[in-house]
């Protein structure tokens, strides 16, 4: 009994870490082109008071876009941040991160 919980519990952890790494880099920069090259820079190094992406890990955009998906105000602009980003789906927010950081390397 012990085995196969093992085996299932591997099994998922497996399937998780093979979604996160099936994001899709070209919808991650289609949908970019689309809800944030406009402040944030067609390259993610910012504008104005807009931040730089550059140099951020998926981790950082992933919990960030999540952030201001659920409507929570993270610094001042947020008021732009959370409309954009609460109709982002799971997908999108994985494929923005996948675009974002492999762009910078």
């Amino acid at each position: 009994m012990k085995i196969s919980l093992f085996f299932v519990i591997a099994t998922a952890l497996t399937m998780g870490s093979a979604t996160l790494q099936a994001a899709d880099k070209a919808a991650g920069e289609a949908l970019y082109a689309e809800a944030c090259a406009q402040c944030h820079g067609p390259n993610g190094k910012g504008m104005a008071s807009f931040p730089s992406l550059s140099g951020r890990d998926a981790d950082y955009i992933t919990s960030r876009l999540e952030t201001y998906r659920s409507g929570e105000k993270v610094g001042s602009n947020s008021f732009l941040m959370i409309p954009n980003a609460t109709d982002l789906s799971d997908d999108d927010i994985a494929n923005l991160a996948a675009f974002i950081t492999e762009s910078d390397e």
